[in-house]
């Protein structure tokens, strides 16, 4: 028969075992008891609104420094950059990349994301779905919205230190200043021209890339910008939005009325630094000093003859492509030049503008009008 002497050493060394078990589980208890006693007393005070200054706990801190990797998990290994999800940080690595993995079907612009592309889709849609409620303008973008409706509340908050214009935005504000300083930070990598505004940059750069993304639905005319299919959408639609103050004649760009108002008031501020002559425009002025210079910047892509002009460009192209952009609205004929519209739509309105100084007899045409003029001077007609 067995010494049952091994069966009371494993019973006691269970027993040993044990014990340690239940003091940890004794001192859990107090730790528990403990826990809810403080949890207590936070409750009361909570209750009272006292607010107690507590002691960070370190090992809270460690967990949530751990949870807060958790949520950033993902790391851009081009700027360090974390993200919560492999998605995110894939979309991401499309800035480092330069992919653009949508296009867009009208025009082949790319874009990265999805919302980008679908905003930029309202560009060839007419999709204006943000509507302000003070005068029911409407903007393809949120973020127009906003930015509109400061104009009603009349507040233009940041003035210039130089010459006290205000502007509604602080951006505004620092674009303006560069008017004061000469500072133009934007450079064109393809022909190093400046620029004061970064948007001005984005907008010239169009010329080297030859993108022409917006379309007019009349006559299918592109356009770099929307602000240019604006402007030209207005030959259609007969609006002219500029009236003048001092003879009430009106015109379809704010330059326009800008530049006639200069015949009332007689102001020509800027001078030729080759000659004596004046201009009311700087535009004008630099278009005159091409003359002096012999300077052609625009240069035909069909058969590369350069002019001095780009409306001269714009005209001379139409010989190549026959294309004849400005409609009759009361009938089918086209024409490749505005002035010829003009003239033609007077057939259909009967008006006579050109008006003999001496019988009053008016005339649809100048050179009628110039013809009739030889009969008062005596000069003989030619046959």
């Amino acid at each position: 028969m067995s010494d049952p002497e091994p069966c009371r050493i494993k019973q006691e060394e269970a027993e040993e075992l044990i014990e340690p078990c239940r003091i940890k589980q004794e001192e859990t208890e107090e730790l528990k008891t403990e826990d809810l006693i403080e949890e207590n007393e936070k409750s009361e005070e909570e209750k009272q609104h006292v607010q107690a200054e507590e002691t960070p706990n370190l090992e809270t801190s460690d967990v949530n420094f751990k949870n807060r990797r958790g949520m950033n998990c993902c790391v851009c290994t081009q700027c360090g950059k974390s993200f919560g999800s492999s998605s995110n940080l894939k979309r991401h690595m499309m800035i480092h990349t330069g992919e653009r993995p949508l296009t867009c079907t009208q025009c082949g612009t790319s874009f990265r994301l999805l919302s980008a592309l679908k905003q930029h889709m309202r560009i060839h849609t007419g999709k204006k779905p943000f509507t302000c409620t003070q005068c029911q303008k409407s903007f393809s973008q949120s973020s127009n919205l906003k930015k509109h409706v400061i104009v009603h509340n009349g507040e233009r908050p940041h003035k210039c230190d130089q010459c006290g214009k205000t502007f509604l935005r602080d951006l505004q504000l620092k674009d303006h200043l560069r008017v004061h300083t000469k500072e133009r930070p934007y450079y064109c990598s393809e022909c190093g021209k400046s620029f004061t505004q970064q948007a001005n940059l984005r907008r010239h750069k169009k010329i080297h890339t030859g993108v022409r993304e917006h379309m007019c639905f009349e006559c299918e005319k592109t356009f770099t910008t929307a602000a240019e299919l604006k402007v030209h959408q207005r030959i259609h639609t007969g609006e002219k939005p500029y009236k003048c103050s001092h003879c009430k004649k009106r015109f379809s760009q704010s330059g326009s009325l800008k530049a006639h108002q200069t015949i009332h008031t007689g102001e020509k501020p800027y001078k030729c630094s080759h000659c004596d002559k004046r201009f009311s425009q700087p535009l004008h002025l630099k278009t005159h000093e091409r003359i002096h210079t012999g300077e052609k910047p625009y240069k035909c892509s069909h058969c590369n003859k350069q002019f001095n002009q780009s409306v001269h460009l714009r005209t001379h192209e139409l010989v190549h492509t026959g294309e004849k952009p400005y409609k009759c609205s009361h009938c089918n004929h086209r024409f490749t030049r505005l002035a010829y519209l003009k003239t033609h739509e007077r057939s259909h309105t009967g008006e006579k503008p050109n008006t003999c100084d001496q019988c009053l007899k008016s005339f649809t045409h100048l050179s009628t009008l110039k013809k009739h003029m030889k009969i008062h001077s005596g000069e003989k007609l030619n046959k």
